[in-house]
């Protein structure tokens, strides 16, 4: 695990402190937004620093709604991830 988040993430990290990032500590967050406004680049970061499974495991957890529509599809084949959550109608 990279011990600091590489600069290409400053710019996909807009809303954050990004000094205070911590690669272990905001793990979801890095892994959400790089998916979402990421280019391949961070793609292959989080693949390389996290695993494969690791990233597999959060975008298991996270609503699909979270993901944005276009880079779903894309970030289940890269991850092999079966299915993203979706919350069911009527659950407020």
């Amino acid at each position: 695990m990279a011990d600091a988040v590489p600069e290409i993430f400053r710019p996909i990290l807009w809303s954050y402190d990004f000094d205070r990032i911590d690669p272990v500590k905001h793990r979801k967050t890095l892994i959400i937004q790089a998916i979402n406004y990421g280019t391949l680049d961070h793609w292959r970061w989080l693949r390389q620093s996290y695993g494969r499974d690791s990233v597999r495991q959060v975008l298991a957890t996270v609503s699909a709604t979270e993901i944005r529509p276009r880079a779903r599809r894309l970030a289940s084949l890269m991850f092999d991830v079966d299915h993203l959550n979706y919350a069911p109608r009527g659950t407020h």
